[in-house]
């Protein structure tokens, strides 16, 4: 665990992280390439969380290097924005897919559970180190 601090949203933002809105979250690829995808999360007060698989490039990019960015627009305001850079501190197993689901319902998927990639789903969860907005 870091001992970083975790940076303080500011509060004109923290709706972008509460309402279930698509983020946007880079990587580094394995030739040191940015790669950028659109995904769920939630966020805990410390941690933002995000679901994927242990075959997607996604996960793969942060097992080889940690260091995130995410950025949120806000669709009611597109040049209103919340950036957060961060380290994936840990991917936790979700083999029964549960965390899945519970992002599923947040973003209003409707699917017939359980998840059928849940024996490779893991949680990916990201410490913000620094958090920029418009």
């Amino acid at each position: 665990m870091s001992s970083t601090t975790t940076p303080v949203l500011p509060a004109s933002h923290e709706d972008l992280l509460a309402r279930p809105l698509f983020a946007h979250l880079a990587t580094i690829g394995p030739d040191g390439s940015p790669q950028v995808n659109p995904v769920w999360t939630i966020w805990d007060g410390e941690y933002l969380r995000f679901t994927t698989t242990t075959n997607r490039r996604k996960y793969l990019n942060t097992v080889e290097n940690p260091r995130v960015s995410l950025s949120i627009n806000d669709p009611d305001q597109p040049y209103r924005y919340l950036e957060v850079r961060g380290v994936v501190e840990r991917a936790e197993p979700d083999p029964s897919g549960d965390f899945f689901d519970s992002l599923a319902v947040r973003y209003g998927l409707e699917y017939e559970r359980p998840v059928g990639d849940r024996e490779r789903r893991v949680t990916l969860v990201v410490r913000p180190l620094r958090v920029t907005s418009q």
